[in-house]
């Protein structure tokens, strides 16, 4: 075992890779070959990639509902606009495809589009395809869905709830699958524990937001029944034969390609595969190609989410802290379909879910519910940070109220290197590592004496200081078979075993001597070329330029497997392993085919510097490429019985995977890397504003392959983690409308707001996999978000508040902590009108507003022009056609443009309460291709020296596309189409425009730089 430590200010680089073969790439700190391409903007993602002639651009077209019946769909009108070729429905799905397989036993189906029901916002209701993605988009306002609402699930104690409407009612509750497990005696430890402490937690939805978005790019020949698609689609390619049987064709006739570079993914783009089923259909039903390029706000409304949870966990406790037994209760939200692979997030972890702890018996209860939201996925550290909010925040529990220090507590607990390998209570097979030489080398080498002391001092000045530490395991390359724990040991036997994780490599040798390597990964940024280079020149003992990469992925020439993906941290263990054992068995042969010549057995000749010897006479020596060569060139002279070296793939898979036992024990991962942090943060008494001070993560993940790209890894998960913990949010209505579709109210960190962290390492290599290595690049989002939260714990433990906001962890939610509830607000005095009728936000994305303008015009003057229908139409803002359906009620034709989205709707506008000429109440609802909305205004008139005074009052709610693009943006388009108005009331009554609200940015720039305007 070596102890190492990687800062992230002192890391060396090796930029040299034409090094002597005495110092091996592998464990080199070497820059990414990958770069080059994209520092230089050449790159080729998939958008970037040449389309077929004839290819269609497709719009979607989602649900502004939660939760809604399907009545009928109206295309007419939309395929009557230029350009557009067909639309595609439900009907043609349930024609021409199937529903996608569910991962339980339940009578629940999941279409590519909605067939009978809507379940969620921005689900897909309808496709067009036009010439362009313009006239595409144009076309989305022209058809026409009926729906009928149904009352929306949006929580998991709502879902739960006797009575709530069943989002699929073949099922018959949204409580879709439970099971519950018992490892050891449980019921003994509780008995005669000392003590039992609990917590209970919710970890919320959040996402990875890759830079680049979903692309699908699909074609079907009608000749051959058969589907090409390249998408961006990440794995597990367990995925396809679910794509293939919803297309309705056999695996072999759907070719899935992926293009050359990734914009990231997160786990995030494995949830593409729908949509690659969805354009597979419409290429079918247009008969042409299709592409299709998700926006951004298509992404954060209805792409992919972690699961939210809810967690209670009871520990068993003696006087010491030693924890003997834990009751887990987890309940899972899934969104509105459980789509594949879920319920992975919940039983990834299943074999760990103790941690890094010796706590032998454990009883487990697992539910799964429905819930109207966006189908879950896989996130970057999937079912990590779940698990382990609930575990650490126990942990740190369970020392306050025993009065012992956190610290003390996890030393206590953790499993001891003399026990490895160690058999976890629910069946996982922790491989290597010490964990407790592991934390005190981070104790040492991260200064926590200092930061102790650091803390006590602020704290002495008044100031909200407090450390937390966090110690989980970070599992790394999935068991196939740990999903099917869901099933019952019955089920699984009928079903057939899952185990293993199969990975691929190919490596070959050209007539030049040139190398070349294939894998079944498709990276996201991680390095693989790099990597892999580093693995195979240090096989044949060649220069790092000597080995070409290529990791385009074809499932229709190149070998894979289902377990096939970059996904689960299982690129360094399983790919790059499989990579160097294809490589050994090529180089093998190699020495077996020129043992003759050298005059030497084959266990004797080496490969170094670009020759090949014998160990014992290295001088007779012959080159590379020649030995390379032989087979292309002179096959003919090969041995007796012997093939020739051209080229190796290796299927490999980790031994100790097996599928789950009758007991439902399962090793759901094959190798365990150990992570240990803490960290130092303040509070800010009167903002609330949480300040990261110092953040120490160690980590043990076996052999480094490339220190410097395992940094990167760290960074990147850590950056992710401290969104999760302190800004990221899916925000939804009461009435499951998305309400956070755009970066100004999801709030992604950026490098200003992520401190750097220290970074140790201690490397335990894994007697597991082929080169000792374990995954590395998801454990900061599974340690960071509960180490904060300890750290705000023990921070809020100063003035007595034994309570931790829920994630995020925002300013607004430590103030209401920290300080007493604010006195209501006063009523507001704006207006003249006695009495007027109250407004109430319908639910959605509420907005609410109050002011007056001047209008020069007497109030009957005002009065008749808001009566007037030619004149209210000149007025409202987008209006294009107004027309009069009944006493004081129109009908109108408005387009509206908000942020980055823009549409035409169909309102209803009503005036009631008419007070003439002082007041009236204005009341209107729409609907578009965008959302819906619905408000009320009330309108007082008072009349002044100069005119009239017009005070409003209004309260409004916006749902679908509209009400993603965030409360910030909604308020800044409410106020400026409501500026709009008063300029048009002002001009129409005659009178000059009136002054802006508000100085220009510029004026405002200006000012601040002490410049006049």
């Amino acid at each position: 075992m070596t102890a190492t430590q990687t800062a992230t200010r002192t890391i060396e680089l090796e930029g040299d890779p034409a090094q002597s073969a005495a110092a091996p790439f592998v464990g080199r700190a070497m820059p990414r070959v990958e770069d080059a391409a994209l520092l230089t903007g050449v790159a080729r993602y998939a958008d970037d990639l040449p389309v077929k002639p004839g290819t269609l651009h497709a719009a979607i077209l989602r649900s502004p509902h939660a939760h809604a019946d399907l009545l009928g769909i109206d295309t007419a009108a939309a395929l009557t606009v230029p350009g557009v070729a067909a639309v595609v429905t439900g009907a043609d799905a349930k024609r021409l495809a199937s529903a996608f397989l569910v991962g339980i036993r339940a009578p629940m189906e999941h279409w590519c589009l909605a067939i009978d029901r809507v379940r969620h916002v921005g689900e897909p209701v309808a496709v067009v395809l036009a010439d362009s993605r313009y006239q595409a988009e144009d076309a989305l306002d022209r058809i026409e869905v009926r729906y009928r609402p149904l009352p929306p699930v949006t929580s998991i104690t709502q879902a739960l709830e006797e009575g709530s409407e069943p989002l699929h009612p073949a099922v018959g509750s949204n409580l879709v699958n439970s099971r519950s497990f018992r490892y050891g005696n449980p019921e003994a430890a509780f008995a005669r524990a000392a003590r039992t402490v609990s917590v209970e937690v919710e970890y919320p939805r959040n996402s990875c937001t890759p830079m680049e978005c979903f692309v699908v790019l699909a074609d079907y020949d009608a000749a051959e029944d058969s589907y090409e698609v390249l998408s961006n689609f990440s794995g597990p390619f367990a995925v396809h034969p679910v794509m293939a049987r919803a297309l309705n064709v056999p695996g072999s006739r759907l070719r899935l390609k992926t293009p050359p570079h990734s914009g990231g993914s997160f786990g995030n783009k494995q949830a593409v595969f729908p949509y690659v089923v969805l354009m597979g259909l419409c290429a079918r039903v247009a008969g042409r190609p299709v592409k299709w390029v998700e926006d951004r706000l298509e992404h954060l409304m209805a792409a992919t989410s972690a699961t939210a949870r809810r967690m209670r966990i009871d520990a068993a406790v003696e006087p010491d802290g030693r924890v003997l037994a834990l009751r887990m209760e987890q309940t899972e939200d899934c969104g509105a379909y459980l789509r594949a692979p879920e319920p992975a997030s919940l039983y990834r972890n299943h074999g760990n879910l103790t941690g890094a702890y010796d706590i032998p018996d454990l009883a487990v209860t697992n539910r799964i519910v429905v819930t109207n939201k966006t189908p879950t996925g896989l996130n970057r550290g999937f079912g990590g940070g779940q698990l382990y909010y609930g575990l650490e925040r126990l942990m740190n529990r369970v020392a306050a109220e025993l009065g012992l220090d956190p610290l003390d507590i996890i030393r206590r607990n953790l499993v001891a290197a003399e026990a490895m390998p160690y058999r976890t209570a629910s069946g996982g097979t922790l491989d290597s590592g010490d964990y407790r030489a592991t934390l005190e080398q981070a104790v040492r080498e991260g200064a926590l004496d200092a930061l102790k002391a650091r803390r006590d001092a602020l704290r002495a000045e008044g100031r909200l200081y407090g450390i937390g530490y966090a110690a989980v395991v970070e599992p790394s390359i999935s068991n196939m078979g740990y999903i099917t724990t869901v099933l019952t040991a019955e089920e699984r036997r009928k079903a057939g075993p899952k185990n293993g994780a199969q990975a691929t490599a190919s490596v070959a040798v050209d007539p030049t001597g040139g190398v070349s390597v294939t894998v079944a990964s498709a990276p996201q940024g991680q390095g693989h070329r790099t990597v892999l280079a580093q693995v195979v020149a240090d096989v044949f003992g060649l220069r790092f330029e000597d080995i070409r990469v290529n990791t385009d992925l074809d499932t229709g020439k190149d070998a894979w497997s289902i377990a096939s993906g970059n996904y689960s941290s299982r690129f360094a263990g399983a790919v790059a392993g499989a990579a160097q054992v294809a490589a050994t068995r090529l180089r093998g042969r190699m020495a077996a085919l020129v043992a003759g010549q050298l005059n030497c057995r084959a266990d004797d000749v080496r490969f170094a510097a670009g020759k090949v010897f014998s160990d014992a006479n290295p001088d007779n020596s012959l080159s590379f490429s020649r030995v390379a060569a032989a087979g292309h060139w002179a096959p003919g002279m090969l041995p007796d019985g012997q093939e020739a070296a051209l080229r190796e793939t290796a299927f490999w898979t980790p031994e100790p995977l097996k599928a789950p036992t009758d007991a439902d024990h399962i090793n759901s991962s094959a190798c365990y890397g150990f992570i240990f942090d803490f960290c130092g943060v303040e509070i800010d008494r009167t903002t609330g504003a949480l300040r990261i001070d110092r953040y120490v993560t160690m980590h043990d993940a076996g052999r480094l392959l490339n220190p410097l790209l395992v940094e990167g890894q760290i960074l990147g998960g850590f950056a992710h983690a401290v969104g999760t913990a302190l800004y990221e949010e899916y925000a939804y209505g009461d009435d499951g409308r998305f309400l956070s579709g755009t970066f100004a109210d999801y709030l992604v960190p950026t490098a200003c707001e992520v401190p750097v962290p220290v970074i140790l390492h201690r490397e335990s290599p894994s007697p597991v996999t082929p080169l000792g290595a374990k995954g590395v690049g998801e454990g900061n989002c599974m340690s960071t978000p509960v180490c904060l939260a300890n750290a705000v714990a023990d921070a809020l433990s100063g003035i007595a508040v034994d309570e931790v906001p829920s994630l995020p962890i925002t300013p607004a939610k430590l103030a209401a902590l920290i300080h007493p509830p604010e006195p209501p607000r006063p009523a507001s005095t704006a207006g003249s009108g006695e009495n007027p009728p109250p407004i109430t936000t319908p639910a959605g994305r509420g907005l609410t507003g109050e002011g007056s303008r001047e209008v020069p015009a007497t109030p009957e003057q005002v009065w008749a022009i808001l009566l007037d229908p030619m004149e209210l139409a000149a007025l409202l803002p987008g209006c294009e056609a107004l027309e009069l359906v009944g006493p004081n009620a129109y009908r109108a034709e408005v387009v509206v443009g908000i942020g980055p989205v823009r549409g035409r709707y169909t309102a209803e506008v009503a005036l009631s309460d008419l007070d003439p000429p002082n007041a009236l109440t204005l009341t209107g609802s729409g609907t578009s291709a965008l959302g819906s909305g619905s408000g009320t205004g009330h309108v007082t008139l008072e009349r002044t020296p100069t005119g009239t005074r017009v005070t409003y009052r209004y309260g409004a709610s916006v749902g679908g596309k509209v009400a993603a693009v965030g409360g910030r943006m909604l308020d800044s388009a409410s106020r400026l189409l409501i500026g709009q108005f008063f300029e048009k009331l002002v001009a129409r009554a005659g009178g000059a425009a009136a002054p802006a609200e508000r100085p220009s940015l510029l004026a405002r720039l200006l000012r601040l730089l002490g410049v006049a305007r």
